[in-house]
């Protein structure tokens, strides 16, 4: 259920609907059709699991929602200066615009960074107005967390930005544990992880890898195309 994508002087929010079989119908009294929307964030495959051919690679949404965990657990350093509510919040809405862009990453030739903002800028304008008025938290609260996000000058935005990398990187050596591949180009986001905290716990991370990469190099099971290769 990936995304249609056109030329870059011709993608709009609409494009992709119309190819859809059951667009979401807008409501004024319900959001019921902005939830529908977000079943393609459950059914959206990462896109550089696909490219890496991980087989049953996680959703879009199964990324958000270890995120989301992973905000509210952060080390009380970090809890006592920013809004974990906030970044909870923010971590469920900074890839929602995928449900219509789609997972576009580095690989995807014709499409730069910054058609790629625009395309996620306007499905977020898109979707956020499917919500009616009188909730609570509507378009308007999501829009100002996708943008602060997509800003990142906030403690909370920074935090939420490591946190994805962090994600990242536990993907990949669970991908690798499970697979026994290498997926050594995946670990480069190590480098932009900002927050002393964050980078604590990437390195956590990288050395369960390296402990396994050992094991791998003493058994004939993990060899070949192995983590060890």
């Amino acid at each position: 259920m990936g995304s249609i994508v056109p030329s870059e002087d011709e993608w709009a929010p609409e494009s992709v609907l119309s190819g859809m079989a059951y667009p979401p119908v807008p409501s004024s009294t319900s959001p019921v059709p902005f939830f529908h929307l977000m079943e393609r964030l459950k059914t959206t495959k990462r896109e550089g699991w696909q490219q890496a051919s991980i087989k049953d690679g996680e959703s879009i949404a199964d990324h958000m929602y270890r995120m989301s965990i992973i905000v509210m657990l952060c080390p009380p350093s970090l809890a006592s200066q920013v809004d974990v509510s906030r970044c909870v919040q923010m971590a469920l809405v900074h890839d929602m615009a995928e449900c219509l862009v789609g997972d576009i990453t580095p690989l995807h030739k014709g499409i730069s960074k910054t058609e790629k903002a625009r395309r996620e800028a306007a499905t977020m304008a898109y979707i956020t107005q499917l919500l009616p008025p009188t909730m609570r938290v509507g378009g308007t609260t999501l829009m100002t967390l996708f943008q602060e996000y997509e800003e990142n000058t906030s403690l909370e935005a920074q935090l939420v930005h490591d946190i994805d990398k962090v994600e990242m990187v536990m993907q990949t050596f669970e991908y690798e544990r499970c697979h026994e591949r290498d997926l050594s180009e995946f670990y480069h986001v190590v480098g932009g992880i900002r927050l002393d905290e964050m980078r604590e716990w990437a390195m956590t991370i990288m050395k369960e890898r390296e402990v396994l990469r050992e094991a791998a190099s003493k058994g004939p099971n993990l060899q070949g195309n192995g983590v060890a290769s």
